[in-house]
């Protein structure tokens, strides 16, 4: 795995992600060119960087890590360990109230110092994943404790595309990349 360097992003020739959470939406991009687009749910307190904040931290990522490539659809992830459970809303019904990581997970590791990497906005120290979710679990709405969630389908195509090294980025609104006319 390479990590991406600030100055090359985002890559002209290489698959990345951008995450919209004005918009709640995954876009992921092959250079400049969309390949897949998907309804996300990030966190329900708002974008921010602060560990502990529940908040959806911005800025440049990379996918350090992907676990559960072996696991069924709707494993259950705890400590991004598979429990051995498989989602069901019986297993739902017995704990309710949780905030479920199932299927997938994509650890995202900050890349900006001071703005989403070390010290007290540390992404990676933070826990921030992309990661499913039970179907019940609105789209589109800012809902979860900071993580990115997804329908479980969709995870599964990212997961198959971003691997370790992926440049992810997240922000709070859209932005041009150098692009004629762009404001």
């Amino acid at each position: 795995m390479r990590t991406p360097k600030l100055a090359e992003l985002p890559p002209t020739e290489n698959i990345w992600l951008e995450i919209d959470t004005s918009q709640q939406l995954l876009r992921c991009w092959w250079g400049a060119k969309v390949l897949h687009e998907y309804a996300i749910s990030s966190g329900a307190a708002g974008n921010g960087e602060q560990n502990g904040s529940g908040k959806t931290p911005h800025g440049w990522h990379y996918v350090r890590a992907a676990i559960g490539a072996d696991r069924p659809e709707n494993a259950v992830f705890r400590g991004r360990r598979w429990t051995g459970e498989v989602f069901s809303p019986a297993l739902d019904e017995i704990y309710p109230g949780s905030d479920w990581i199932l299927t997938r997970i994509l650890w995202l590791c900050g890349l900006e110092r001071g703005v989403n990497r070390g010290g007290q906005v540390d992404s990676q120290r933070r826990y921030i994943y992309l990661h499913g979710t039970p179907p019940d679990q609105p789209m589109g709405v800012a809902a979860s404790h900071g993580c990115i969630r997804l329908r479980n389908s969709d995870l599964l195509t990212i997961f198959s595309l971003a691997v370790p090294g992926t440049p992810v980025w997240l922000h709070g609104g859209r932005q041009c990349f150098d692009e004629p006319g762009c404001d």
